[in-house]
């Protein structure tokens, strides 16, 4: 089976989906559409750990792939770690590679907007929140808010707009710019753009920061940030 992403070098008749085609080749997808992308999964990692004991509870929402979980795994094995995903495809994926990694993790199919989260010491959401429809994205946050243990924490990763209009577009031409360096061409970035309008809708830096805010998250810190994308560490 080919794994590198050559979904947008054809015509798309339908707006971006995690489906089959996309579970497949995801792993190339993101390590190539999204800037650091392996060095801000290693950065979170390495910061999150320190607030976890052995055997806590960790939710990770739109787990795609299992990578983020998987790696989580690797740095302490006690952690009960739980993925999910809307794709059957990313979940068939996810097991699958937990199982050649060797790590204990439960994936779900479902839908996490109507899932039970219980409480967690961690939830995360890796450029999860910005495929939320907005009039729907606060409640969501509460939610994640109150599943979370006195002193838990949330880690939420994001691509962003600016307020500035030039500045936004200089952002923009570097992102671009970024993709053609990583094998893309003009015409992929062109449909990929096209099929991802009105699904992926972001908010600004201090958008996000004060939709936190007003789920009652004490502390934001930005951990991490290149151009249009950054994440963000809430302390509950």
């Amino acid at each position: 089976m080919n794994t590198t992403d050559k979904v947008f070098t054809k015509e798309i008749e339908k707006q971006f989906e995690f489906d089959n085609e996309v579970a497949n080749v995801f792993d190339d997808m993101i390590d190539r559409s999204v800037p650091f992308y392996k060095e801000n999964l290693s950065l979170s990692i390495n910061i999150v750990k320190n607030y976890l004991k052995n055997s806590d509870k960790v939710l990770d929402l739109g787990s795609s792939t299992g990578t983020f979980l998987i790696n989580l795994a690797k740095s302490n094995p006690t952690l009960k770690l739980t993925g999910i995903d809307n794709s059957s495809a990313m979940i068939e994926k996810s097991t699958n590679k937990a199982k050649a990694f060797g790590v204990n993790i439960n994936f779900n199919n479902a839908d996490f907007i109507d899932y039970d989260f219980k409480k967690n010491k961690l939830i995360s959401a890796n450029y999860t929140i910005q495929f939320i429809r907005p009039i729907k994205r606060e409640k969501l946050i509460s939610k994640i808010y109150n599943s979370l243990e006195d002193n838990g924490l949330f880690l939420m990763s994001e691509k962003l707009v600016s307020e500035d209009k030039k500045l936004n577009k200089i952002l923009i031409d570097e992102y671009y710019n970024y993709k053609k360096k990583k094998g893309y061409s003009e015409y992929e970035i062109s449909k990929k753009r096209e099929a991802l309008e009105n699904v992926l809708i972001p908010y600004t830096e201090e958008e996000n920061k004060e939709m936190l805010k007003n789920a009652g998250f004490k502390h934001i810190e930005t951990i991490f940030r290149w151009c249009n994308f950054a994440t963000f560490l809430a302390f509950k």
